[in-house]
């Protein structure tokens, strides 16, 4: 495991801004409010050539109870409980502050190594502050500037002993773990086994790549409490409150075999309602995570049923070519089970006629219900938009169609359905080279998208059909 940081201390020292800086992208939100941070978040770092963890954690606060500001603190304690080096960030130009003082007490009692880190140095307003912070005990101060990459170069000197201890112990258990595995292959070679170093399937490297499973919907509709049953720990905060989720957390986890990466994400709601900046930043940090995932679980309340937001939000990732899962929660509190399941498939029937056949998996995140079946559909969704179809079949299946239902005449004459090619997956993207593009109809075309999906059985996931003149040796 690579050595691993977090970064911990009272809300808005810049906590955020330093994990941004050290994994070299926006990863975390970042604004002047303060507790913006909720959940910690966890991305690959590094500095200077050294390579390590980064945890951003929530703002701590004196909150024992079951509040918002304590949800965030038990948060805390459970990153540090995963993290080998703890960084107490201050804010070097307001001065050392009590809160301050009791949290460095409460990390001097942990079993974990500490080093105090005085952010917003790029002025002499700060250097006041960064001398001030010495009585907290935590050794010398390294002062930094976060938002400019000022003083980076002494945080550099405090991580690599560590960076590197942690690297060679990874390297010596690399190494007795790779005899073991020699070892093992040998016996069974010389028991008889066919097994051989060029057994391994064609797709090998990117089976080896987590699929990227994003969790979206409207708020309070069990986004983060689904989260937390999959992973089976309590990952990312849950409560009654709306809205509680801010940033995207990333969960790297495996199912049957497989590895994922699981990202819950704010909930989205009609645009028209977002009226503070902090929610138009998690809604943009929700829609860029639906662009980067390959499969997204759309949680809808099986008790509000389908409503005009779940459609939009349906809508857009069709738009975006992701594949989708439908995740019908809270169905244990459901009576008239029939009637909801039918209007489910309706709406999308009558809203959504471009993605037939969506999977749509009852579950119950709170009780664990069904969540097995839920991410087998994820992983059959997503071989469908990893299909691929070969240009001889396509080509056969085309002149039948074209036998059976011709594209209606031009000017009296042909529009022949001349070739056709699958020219990518994810989504299946198939070119259709035609003799008029410009009169071809989008009815015929439709006619042969669904044909397209009955024939090759690729349901669920968007079908993207592009349509192109052939040229005319003679024009010239």
């Amino acid at each position: 495991m690579p050595f691993t940081v977090a970064i911990i201390g009272r809300p808005n020292v810049g906590k955020s801004t330093l994990f941004n800086r050290l994994v070299g992208k926006k990863l975390a939100l970042v604004h002047d409010t303060p507790g913006l941070t909720r959940d910690w978040r966890e991305a690959d770092g590094s500095l200077m050539g050294l390579r390590f963890k980064v945890i951003d954690t929530a703002g701590l606060e004196e909150s024992f109870d079951a509040s918002i500001p304590g949800r965030m603190r038990r948060q805390t304690e459970r990153a540090l409980a995963r993290a080998d080096m703890a960084l107490l960030v201050i804010d070097a130009r307001a001065g050392i502050t009590p809160m301050d003082r009791h949290f460095a007490d409460w990390l001097r009692k942990q079993k974990i190594p500490s080093a105090l880190i005085a952010n917003k140095c790029e002025s002499k307003v700060g250097i006041s502050g960064m001398y001030e912070a010495y009585e907290l005990g935590l050794g010398e101060p390294i002062a930094i500037s976060a938002e400019h990459g000022q003083g980076l170069d002494e945080l550099y000197t405090l991580l690599q002993p560590h960076v590197d201890k942690a690297d060679a112990a990874d390297a010596l258990a690399g190494e007795g773990e790779e005899r073991e595995n020699l070892e093992k292959y040998f016996e069974v070679y010389q028991e008889g086994s066919e097994i051989g170093f060029g057994d391994q399937p064609e797709n090998e490297d990117d089976k080896n790549n987590p699929v990227k499973v994003a969790i979206v919907g409207r708020p309070n509709v069990g986004k983060s409490t689904l989260l937390n049953a999959l992973v089976g720990e309590e990952r990312s905060m849950t409560g009654p409150e709306a809205g509680i989720t801010r940033d995207a957390v990333h969960v790297d986890w495996e199912f049957a075999g497989r590895k994922l990466r699981l990202v819950d994400t704010a909930g989205l709601r009609r645009k028209a309602r977002i009226v503070n900046e902090i929610e138009k930043m998690s809604a943009d940090d929700t829609l860029r995570a639906i662009r980067l995932a390959q499969v997204v679980i759309m949680v809808i309340d099986a008790e509000q049923m389908f409503e005009k937001q779940d459609l939009i939000i349906a809508q857009h990732i069709v738009d975006e070519g992701r594949a989708m899962v439908i995740a019908v929660n809270k169905w244990d509190t459901v009576k008239n089970r029939d009637e909801v399941m039918d209007e489910i498939k309706h709406q999308l029937e009558t809203n959504m006629p471009q993605v037939n056949d969506v999977h749509a998996v009852t579950i119950s995140a709170l009780n664990g219900v069904r969540l097995d079946r839920l991410l087998q559909s994820v992983l059959d969704t997503y071989d469908l938009w990893n299909k691929r179809i070969s240009t001889g079949k396509l080509n056969r299946w085309l002149h039948a169609m074209e036998e059976q239902h011709p594209a209606p005449l031009v000017q009296g004459r042909q529009n022949r359905l001349r070739y056709m090619t699958q020219i990518k997956a994810r989504p299946p993207t198939f070119a259709l080279w035609v003799g008029r593009a410009a009169d071809y109809p989008e009815t015929h075309k439709r006619y042969l998208i669904n044909n397209l999906r009955r024939d090759f059985d690729i349901p669920a996931t968007p079908i993207r059909f592009i349509v192109r003149s052939s040229k005319n040796p003679y024009v010239d």
